[in-house]
């Protein structure tokens, strides 16, 4: 197994980066197998879904509605509402795989690999991408 880390700039605010791309040229060449993304923190998810047309907004928004950002959370450090954060795992969890077939990500036509980042004390967040298979 061959694995990767990189770190993404996610800043001040509440975001759904698309790392496709960046997976896409992880696991190129490198025939069939499985990728692997994980982020190792306990406030940020990776998902996969469909990007620039709404749906990272939605994404957002849906989250904004079931874990709201106030006083309601017990785990109370860093800004207001933080504790939504750390529950946020357990609904977009902190890893995904993806098959890969001939060096590269089996998605579907909409579907992009995101970081999901609600947490905005921390602007920086590492992935890790592992891959494994025949060519790895």
């Amino acid at each position: 197994m061959d694995s990767e880390t990189r770190s993404y700039r996610t800043g001040g605010q509440e975001t759904v980066l698309d790392i496709t791309g960046d997976c896409t040229s992880y696991v190129a060449g490198r025939g069939d197998g499985l990728l692997h993304v994980f982020v190792p923190h306990a406030t940020a998810g990776i998902a996969i879904l469909e990007t620039g047309a709404g749906s990272d907004d939605d994404l957002l928004a849906a989250l904004g509605e079931l874990l709201p950002a106030d006083d309601r959370w017990k785990h109370r450090h860093g800004s207001h509402g933080h504790g939504r954060s750390h529950v946020m795992p357990a609904l977009i969890p902190p890893y995904a795989t993806v098959p890969v077939l001939d060096g590269r990500p089996a998605l579907g036509t909409w579907q992009s690999i995101c970081l999901v980042d609600l947490n905005v004390d921390n602007a920086v967040r590492e992935v890790r991408l592992s891959f494994l298979g025949d060519g790895g």
